[in-house]
Parts: C-alpha cells; sequence; structure tokens
C-alpha cells in the first residue's frame, strides 16, 4: 500500500488478520473468495435476525414507556376531577 492511501481497514478486517493472516492475505491481497461461504452467509443471517430483535426490544421500550405515562395522566386526572 502507497504512502497517502485512503484505503480504509475496517474491524472485521483486522479480526481476520488477526485470527488467521495467511486467510486474511490470500483474501484481501490475492482476491481468493472464502471457502466458508456457508458459515459467512449463516453468521450474516444471525446478524440480521439479532438486529431486528435489538429494534423491536427498543420499540417496545419506547411503547412501555409511553403507556406508563399514559397511565399517570390519567390517574393524575382522576385525583384531580374526583
Amino acid at each position: 500500500m502507497s504512502e497517502g492511501s485512503d484505503r480504509v481497514i475496517r474491524a472485521s478486517e483486522i479480526g481476520r488478520y488477526v485470527y488467521c493472516a495467511r486467510a486474511w492475505w490470500l483474501g484481501s491481497v490475492q482476491g481468493l473468495p472464502s471457502t466458508h461461504t456457508r458459515e459467512m452467509a449463516a453468521g450474516k443471517a444471525a446478524h440480521v435476525r439479532h438486529g431486528r430483535g435489538i429494534k423491536q426490544s427498543l420499540w417496545l421500550r419506547r411503547l412501555a414507556y409511553g403507556v406508563l405515562l399514559l397511565a399517570a395522566v390519567v390517574w393524575l386526572v382522576s385525583r384531580l376531577v374526583g
């Protein structure tokens, strides 16, 4: 790599290098595809499912806070009126 290159090195690439420098070299320098494409596809799918679960839990948390706030307002209004 020449000096002043704008190439971005991602954390996953560093992880691949640390795990197996030879595999990193074969893929990143030589451009050979991984022999573990099925496992990598399964890993990507698992990360997508996990991401959906995280988004859903955040949405449900916001909904719970909204319901709690609504219940507090209803309780407060009922105390003031009654």
